[in-house]
């Protein structure tokens, strides 16, 4: 296997994705606070950038929703809107 510096980036991605994920469910992170959103803001963009070497339309639009919400998630909390 040949993994080319976008490969990376999206298995970085990936890894980001899942640790926030595990990091909710173990009671680590709330889902409403900026660890969490930026975990899955800068997971999400990782595998869109891994996209590079292979577009993939469903892969694309989840993750740019994902990116989305993230942002959504993230401006919610620095201007307070979230407790």
């Amino acid at each position: 296997m040949n993994l080319q510096w976008y490969d990376w980036v999206g298995l970085l991605g990936t890894a980001l994705i899942v640790l926030a994920y595990f990091l909710l469910q173990a009671g680590r992170l709330h889902g409403n606070r900026l660890p969490y959103q930026f975990l899955n803001l800068l997971g999400a963009s990782g595998v869109l950038v891994s996209l590079w070497g292979g577009f993939n339309i469903a892969v694309f639009l989840l993750e740019s929703v994902w990116v989305l919400i993230s942002l959504y998630g993230i401006a919610r909390s620095l201007r307070g809107g979230l407790s």
